[in-house]
Order: C-alpha cells, then structure tokens, then sequence
C-alpha cells in the first residue's frame, strides 16, 4: 500500500462538502462560531456516513473555510485525535447512554465522539468542553437531542480517562486482545492479526503488540523525500526540516505545511513516509544480473514510489513505466514522475492483471499491492475502523494476481519486490509462499541485506522478508520481498 488513501482497485475516498446539518433557522454566517470545532465534526460526520478519509477532507474544509492558525491545529487535533481513540471513547459512551451506541442518530454519534475526546484526552476544562460542544449540537442537530448530547458529556465528565477504562476495559488477564482493544482503541481482530505478525502468542507476551499499538494513537511526524537530481536533503534541511535517520532522501519536517516549502511547492520534494522509500530504494541496489535500463512500477498511485524510482532511474540511463488502473491516480502519478533526470518517467493507465506490455519486458519490477492499510493506522486512523476481519482474505486474491503478473513482466535475472502497507501474515507471508510454491524460476532473497543502515528489519523465514514498525523504526509498517526470477542457461 502507499502513502496516501491507497487502494486503486477498490472504491477511493470521497471528498466534498459535508452538509450543515440541522441548525435552527436562518442562514449561515460567512464563518461559523467555533469554527474549529464545526470543521471537525464535519469531517468525523463524513467519516462515519460517507465513508469519508480524514487526510483528504480535512485539508480541503480548511481551506475552503479560511481556517488557520490556533483554529486550523485544534481542528486538526480534535478531528485525528476523536479518530485514533474512538474505540475507547465507545466503550465509554456506551456505559453513558441509555440505549445501545448503535441506535444513536449518526449525526448526533461524532458529537458525543469529539466531546469525549475533549473531556478525557485533552487540555480544555470540562465545562468548557461540554459547554462548546452542547452549543455546537444545538447549531447543527437541533435543541432537543442537545440536551441529550449535554446528559451523556456530564456523565463522561464524572471520571477521566484512566478511571473509565478500568470500568469498561476487560481484564488483561482473561481478556487480553479485548483490554488492548478498548485501552488502545482498536478493533479486536485488528489486535489479534498484529500480534500474529508480530509473534506474539500468549496473554503475557503481548508486550511489543501493545507499544505497537500505543504508537498508532501517536501523531505521525511530516516525512519529506527529496527527489534525486531534482533537489537534495540539504535544500530541505535549509527550509527548516531536519535530516532523516535512514532515507538518504529523507527529511523531518518539524512543523509547518510542507505545500509551502518551495521543493515541495516545485515538484522536487514530496511528502512521502521513510519506509516508502526505502522499499523502494531497496529494489534499487540488488544486483539486476544483467542489463539495467527497463524498470516497471506496476501500481503506482499515486506516485509516490514513482516519483523517487523514475529520479533514480534517470540518473542510471534508464526508464521507469509507471502504471496505473485509475485515471485520476494515473494524473497523480504522471505529475509526481514528471521532470525526472532524463525524463525517465512515463505513465500509462493499465491494470496490472492483465498487462498492456509483453512478458519479460523489464530488469526491476515493483508491486505495491492493494492491501488493507493496516501499517498506516498513524496517518489514517479511521482506517481501523472501516475495514473488517474479511478485508484480507478479499484483497489476498488479487495480491497474489498482482504479484505472478509482475514475476512475469521480468526478464530473466530480474528481480522482483513485493510491497504491501500492511503486516497482516495473510497479504504478505501468506501471498509471497504461494507464489513461491506455484513457481520453479524464483529465488527469494534476502531483503535486510539491502537496507543494512535500518536495524531490525529481517522477517518471515530465515529472516528473508523486511517488515518495518512505527514502534520501531518510527515509520508506516511497510512489508517488502525482494525476488529474483531464475537466469535461463
């Protein structure tokens, strides 16, 4: 998966404009009272009917609304913050209502959700929580289920948030994946498949599963790449960013919207997570075993791994085909690889299963396969909500589609990586073995060996995969399998 909504053979995120809801006669001002407040339920609304992604909305309300500043970071706060603890705050609104959370109105549910928030997870006195947020329901749901929007905040008023979850979290000690589901605000199949991936088996052993999920509630640092010939770490580092610890293209940006760094600004930088590119600057380094100058990135929306690719390959005489299935990512993705070194980049519009070039047409293939995105829970925390037990069991065919077509895009001697932003066992371990199993002409290599300045990485068996963690290395929890296709004698 990459590093914005991902998913290109599946259903993209909507964005536009969330409705007013229902306020009490007369028209709107040019800028609503609260306006931070207002934005944030408007997004956490979308999210929860239309299925909504924050990272693609919230920017967007922001700007159409003029709102910056103090307002635009308590937005932003509120809104991702309401996001990455809902499963908590649940639990608690649940002991708080009357009725089953699931009979609740949806347009009331997010105002209870982001009063919660304020009220047991944030700086903001209670009764201004509570009062800010009454006012704000009355505005957009009508006075009467204000009042009970008031009811229920006042009853979550009563403890804070340590002592809630020692009343609705179950006992660690019978109960450990639903504790760390209600403690740390995820699904409990979410729990248990990163405890699979992780190795952790036992009721006691869950330590690392519980730092990984405490490092998914985290706030994720701005990660630039520096596209190379293009601009250099340097240029980014002078704007303000710090260098990154393993990219050697990599940047921190501290603060700020990366849209008004010039680099970023120009098409020479982009934001993009280290793990990213480093998956990608992976492939990059193992030996092609002959010629060097065909290299193919196969699900490339949108763009980010293209725009590092088609740079370094401009710089090494070669060429990168960047396809994509939609039209709009392919945009994406003709912009990003745009104005590399050499013009090596070209976009094409293909889907990967059933490829627009000939067998054994490239020496470097990558496959960033659609997955469920659960290695991007810091960055889209609504994600752990939206997706199911099923997602990878449906995603897991076309995964392992994706994966044989690009072992046949490459040439003998070629090599192949194999990316998901995921660790669920079953779209990485899983897909790779089949593949594997239903082919004589491939050798699985030794990932780690080529990203030798990241510490432990090596995974899977014999240590032959490379899995990166945010508790770790403090990135997106990206996958990689690197693969050789055999040489002909």
């Amino acid at each position: 998966m990459s590093e914005q909504s991902r998913s290109p053979y599946h259903r993209p995120g909507r964005r536009g404009r969330s409705g007013r809801g229902g306020g009490q006669g007369g028209s709107a001002p040019p800028q609503p009272r609260d306006p931070a407040r207002r934005v944030a339920y408007d997004v956490l609304r979308a999210v929860e009917q239309r299925d909504a992604y924050a990272n693609l909305l919230l920017p967007a309300l922001l700007n159409e609304r003029a709102i910056s500043g103090r307002d635009a970071a308590l937005a932003t706060e509120l809104t991702y913050g309401t996001l990455r603890r809902q499963g908590t705050y649940d639990a608690v609104l649940e002991a708080c209502v009357d009725r089953t959370l699931a009979s609740v109105d949806t347009e009331v549910l997010p105002l209870l959700r982001l009063g919660a928030h304020q009220l047991l997870s944030t700086k903001i006195p209670p009764h201004a929580a509570v009062s800010a947020t009454v006012d704000l329901a009355r505005r957009v749901v009508g006075h009467h289920r204000g009042r009970f929007v008031n009811a229920v905040l006042r009853r979550v008023s009563a403890r804070d948030l340590d002592e809630w979850t020692s009343v609705v979290a179950p006992e660690r000690a019978t109960d450990p994946s639903g504790h760390l589901s209600v403690v740390h605000s995820h699904p409990r199949w979410v729990v248990k498949e990163l405890a699979r991936a992780l190795g952790e088996r036992s009721a006691e052993g869950l330590v690392r599963t519980e730092r990984l999920l405490a490092a998914h509630n985290e706030r994720p640092r701005v990660t630039l790449m520096a596209k190379p010939g293009r601009a250099t770490v340097a240029d980014l580092v002078a704007a303000g960013a710090e260098e990154a610890r393993y990219s050697p293209f990599g940047a921190y940006l501290p603060e700020g919207d990366p849209a008004a760094i010039r680099e970023v600004h120009q098409n020479r930088a982009a934001v993009q997570d280290e793990a990213s590119q480093l998956v990608a600057l992976a492939l990059t380094r193992v030996d092609a075993h002959g010629p060097d100058t065909r290299w193919l990135d196969m699900c490339a929306g949108p763009g980010g791994k293209a725009g590092l690719l088609a740079s370094l390959a401009g710089q090494r005489d070669a060429r990168l085909l960047a396809a994509e299935i939609q039209p709009a990512r392919a945009g994406l993705v003709a912009r990003a690889v745009r104005r590399s070194p050499r013009d090596a980049g070209r976009t094409v519009i293909a889907d990967g299963t059933a490829p627009a070039w000939r067998p054994g047409a490239f020496d470097r293939v990558l496959v960033d396969a659609p997955c469920t995105g659960l290695g991007a829970l810091r960055r889209r925390p609504e994600a752990r909500w939206r997706r199911t037990e099923d997602s990878a069991a449906g995603l897991s065919p076309l995964q392992h589609d994706l994966l044989t077509s690009a072992v046949e895009a490459a040439r003998p001697g070629g090599v192949i990586a194999y990316v998901t932003c995921s660790p669920h066992l079953d779209e990485t371990d899983a897909v790779v073995r089949r593949v594997l199993s239903e082919r004589s002409d491939l050798t699985l290599l030794r990932a780690a060996d080529y990203l030798d300045e990241v510490p432990d990485l090596a995974a899977g068996p014999e240590g032959r995969y490379v899995q990166f963690w945010p508790h770790v290395h403090g990135t997106d929890a990206m996958f990689l399998a690197l693969l050789r296709r055999s040489e002909r004698s």
